[in-house]
């Protein structure tokens, strides 16, 4: 299985990083911090590129805010350095639940368990 491994690895990016990030990430790559979903984020030594390895599947909603910021330059410092003070009033960051029996179903829809019923909707019956 070792073989099959590293050519899913070398061919694939959606299970983690290939093998040609491996590579370029412990050769260029400074690790800067782990976020609490397991993402690792890296930087060149001269900070020209930053960079994530996702824990699991690539999806970039599982960034966080804070991270966002950094991987995007929005600000300098990484949140292991100086976290941001989050409101109280904010929720905390959720991942992209679309595609998942989790996603949002307004009223009404079909894909709700118990649809409701409506009352501004009479069906069609010809005479």
């Amino acid at each position: 299985m070792g073989i099959l491994n590293t050519l899913v690895r070398a061919l694939t990016w959606w299970n983690g990083q290939t093998l040609n990030t491996q590579l370029w990430t412990a050769r260029n790559g400074v690790r800067v911090g782990e976020d609490d979903q397991g993402n690792v984020y890296y930087r060149t030594k001269d900070d020209a590129r930053r960079w994530v390895i996702f824990n699991g599947e690539a999806e970039a909603s599982r960034v966080s805010p804070d991270w966002h910021g950094w991987l995007h330059r929005t600000w300098d410092e990484p949140p292991t350095d100086k976290p941001l003070i989050h409101k109280p009033w904010e929720k905390p960051h959720q991942e992209n639940l679309t595609g998942t029996a989790l996603a949002y179903a307004p009223s009404g829809s079909l894909r709700r368990a118990q649809p409701e019923a409506r009352a501004d909707y009479e069906a069609w019956s010809p005479e």
